[in-house]
């Protein structure tokens, strides 16, 4: 088609197709197109003006407001505090949200591992979905395109210490359409059995205790002095083959939550489980010790995984360069966003490891987790954490619902930015705090300053105020 017919499909008329020099477009030209296009925004003009925060069971969305009426949500992942992210306002408001990875540079060293990252990530979140929508394309498509059009989720499972009735809630995972199964195969199936476990008593404390919030929860693996006897091992064994039994050999299972002992007992248990072909053993010991991992990974036929809790691709390249795991695992909301987990993704490409991804939060880090997950090319499956909520799903619109389909799959939007819109009425059903105002004005965060750079200078000259 030559110009003055394309102008002509645009509705412009001939009037406007008037040729400039060399046959291009003029600027006339331009201007009439933009007047006949909806740009929603004028991105070089774009500026950040406000961020609000709404806490909805225990995670909190932000949103992230600009001059010209586009918004863009983030959140805080679970366990984290809003104040991760106001404490920040200060210093994005007036950015332009479309220079995300220069705002995300800036604000990332207010980050750390595990629940530290909430504000940087939350912001990065919202400043990819302001992007989007400024441009009129979804997130995956600025990452680069897509690998896939519907990610593979997989659900955590409550555990039973019964291994039917374990079976029979895996089976019932499976005739909900999912493809890859998790469950927990923990030291708790060892608590009525003599001589299953030898620790040492007293203080307490007691092995059962991981999750309770105890002292000794916060004890680190190698600390605890936990030993799984060959009939806790036998135990264990038993269990999971009997699960295989009635869910069967086709579908993959990966396993979480073991308890708190060392490398050694984990190699112990790893080698005991190898005969059930489990698609993974997640977090054994604490991810940072690297050759701990090496020493597992090199011990048996299982996948080894880890890295929910590591924040940025640097905490994850000692995993890689030693081949310490099989598949890594970020979780979106803790390693530093979409971008950051897609580097983190790639980078793990390289080094011949998969990427599943972990993923704990309410539809507005699921459907982030979803477009980065659509654009790199070595994802496995993410973790869809409420499956069995019904007002989960609720919380957003934009998108078919129910949010996984009978495949066991979420559909990956074609729709600007995330794709995604808040129900005001959902959300406002299940706030964290009733009495809060939905999205409150956040006045006490818009001065809030500090001396943020790493590096140091001679000190600033501080000049007194002159008197009038």
């Amino acid at each position: 088609m030559d110009r003055r017919n394309l102008l002509k499909g645009l509705g412009l008329g001939a009037g406007a197709a008037t040729v400039g020099l060399h046959g291009y477009a003029t600027n006339a030209d331009a201007e009439a197109v933009r007047g006949r296009v909806n740009t929603n925004s004028e991105p070089s003009d774009l500026k950040i003006t406000d961020l609000r925060v709404v806490g909805i069971r225990r995670r909190w969305i932000v949103r992230v407001d600009t001059n010209q009426g586009l918004y863009g949500y983030g959140e805080v992942r679970d366990g984290g505090s809003p104040t991760s992210a106001l404490m920040l306002k200060s210093r994005i408001v007036g950015e332009n949200p479309l220079n995300v990875d220069k705002i995300f540079r800036k604000l990332k060293q207010f980050g750390h591992h595990a629940r530290q990252a909430g504000g940087p990530v939350a912001i990065e979140e919202a400043c990819w979905d302001i992007a989007g929508k400024a441009w009129g394309v979804p997130c995956w498509q600025m990452l680069g395109g897509k690998f896939r059009d519907k990610i593979r989720v997989y659900a955590d499972t409550p555990a039973d210490l019964d291994p039917v009735t374990m079976g029979n809630r895996l089976k019932a995972r499976m005739e909900r359409g999912f493809t890859f199964l998790k469950m927990d195969i923990s030291v708790n199936l060892l608590k009525d059995v003599e001589g299953g476990l030898t620790w040492p008593k007293g203080q307490g404390v007691s092995p059962w205790d991981q999750y309770s919030g105890s002292e000794f929860s916060m004890v680190e693996h190698p600390f605890t002095g936990i030993r799984i006897t060959e009939k806790g091992l036998k135990v264990m064994a038993e269990y999971t083959e009997a699960i295989r039994d009635i869910v069967g050999w086709e579908i993959p299972i990966a396993t979480d939550h073991y308890g708190h002992f060392g490398v050694e007992d984990g190699i112990k248990l790893a080698r005991a489980l190898d005969p059930y072909n489990l698609a993974w053993l997640e977090d054994m010991i604490p991810w940072y010790y690297t050759d701990q991992y090496v020493r597992l990974k090199n011990s048996c036929t299982t996948p080894i995984l880890t890295g929910e809790d590591i924040y940025l691709k640097e905490g994850f390249m000692d995993l890689f360069e030693k081949k310490a795991i099989a598949i890594c695992h970020p979780d979106l909301a803790t390693s530093g966003g979409l971008l950051e987990t897609k580097k983190i993704g790639d980078l793990a490409q390289e080094h011949g490891i998969a990427m599943a991804l972990h993923m704990a939060g309410h539809p507005v880090t699921l459907f982030s987790s979803v477009h980065c997950a659509a654009a790199t090319e070595n994802f496995m499956v993410m973790e869809h954490h409420n499956v069995d909520d019904a007002w989960y799903d609720e919380l957003v619109t934009g998108v078919p619902q129910p949010l996984m389909d009978e495949e066991g799959f979420i559909p990956v939007p074609n729709t600007p930015g995330l794709g995604i819109e808040l129900d005001e009425d959902a959300v406002k059903s299940h706030l964290e705090d009733p009495a809060k105002e939905y999205f409150a004005p956040t006045p006490e965060w818009d001065n809030e300053r500090a001396w943020d750079r790493l590096w140091s200078r001679t000190e600033p000259v501080v000049k007194e105020p002159r008197s009038v």
